[in-house]
Formats: C-alpha cells, structure tokens, sequence
C-alpha cells in the first residue's frame, strides 16, 4: 500500500504505535517464514501467524465451495482480514481484505466517493454494477472496471489486498 499512498502508511503506523522500522522487520519476518522449509504451507501458516480466525465461513466461487477464514484488523475494526482455501487441503486461493458482516458499507454514489482505503473490491463492484474484474498488476493487487453515473468514460480501480489504492479513467 505504500506503493500507492505511503503517508497513509505512516499515519497508521503512527496509530498502531509503530515505526517503519518496526514495518521492515514485520516484512522481513514474514519473508524468511515464507521462504522457511519448516514454516507451515496454506492455511495453517495463517493459524500459526495470526491465531484462530474470528470466522470460518462457506464460499462459492463458480461450482466450487471453498473455505473463507477471517481474522480481526485493529486498524480497520470494519474489515477482516479473509484467506480463501481450497477444499481439502487448505490451499490457499486468495487472501485481501474484506468488509466485516455486521459492517454496512460506505455510500458509493459518485466518483468522488471512491477516495484511497475507503473500499473494499467487494463494495466497489456492489455499489457500481456492472463491475468487471480486470488482470491484475501484482499478486497482492487486484483490478476493477467501473461504470460511474458521474464519469464520462469507465473507471480504473486499483486495489492492494482488497483496498482501494487509486481511480484512473479507462484508456481507449
């Protein structure tokens, strides 16, 4: 997200209490668990570093059902932090941000709306039928094409696990 908006980043370390030192040393972390042959693959990698998912829910995507496991974000108490996996195994499918069940939505009307870290993929495709999923850039990024009453052509999203980062005009 720091790619995109990295004073935002440094407002919510600010908030969580942290540094961006101490934002190095959790990648750094993270990277060489990754890259361990000891640290666990899938699902349970999830479990070990962020302890028992607050939900476990049921997920259709095409004919197939996967698992959704979501984890609190003491950043955002509005969304979750949600792993899709594979049936029988645990693999993991996708992992991004996703707005909590009891959290309504923000109001999407106009382009204006759609300012950086005020929406989920979900929300945005919700709120600006029809949505269509676009390839995306990176593996943590995904891409929308919006149809916006206010825009004069279709819109560009940008998201980074799952959050809206930047809004760009479609390019003929």
């Amino acid at each position: 997200m720091a790619d995109f908006h990295p004073d935002l980043v440094e407002d919510a370390l600010r908030e969580l209490g942290a540094g961006k030192g101490d934002l190095r040393d959790a990648h750094q972390k993270w990277q060489a668990r990754l890259r361990s042959r000891t640290f666990p693959g899938g699902e349970r990698r999830y479990w070990v570093a962020l302890g028992p998912p607050v939900a476990e829910l049921e997920r259709r995507v095409g004919d197939l059902t996967c698992k959704a496991l979501q984890w609190p974000m003491p950043l955002w108490p509005d969304l979750r932090f949600e792993v899709l996996c594979a049936p029988g195994g645990g693999a993991v499918w996708n992992e991004w941000l996703v707005r909590a069940p009891e959290a309504p939505a923000p109001p999407l009307r106009t382009a204006a709306d759609l300012t950086p870290w005020s929406c989920t993929v979900d929300d945005a495709a919700r709120a600006f039928p029809p949505a269509a999923p676009l390839p995306a850039d990176a593996p943590s990024r995904f891409r929308l094409a919006l149809t916006v009453p206010d825009a004069p052509t279709r819109l560009i999203a940008t998201f980074t696990w799952g959050l809206l980062q930047v809004v760009t005009p479609e390019r003929s």
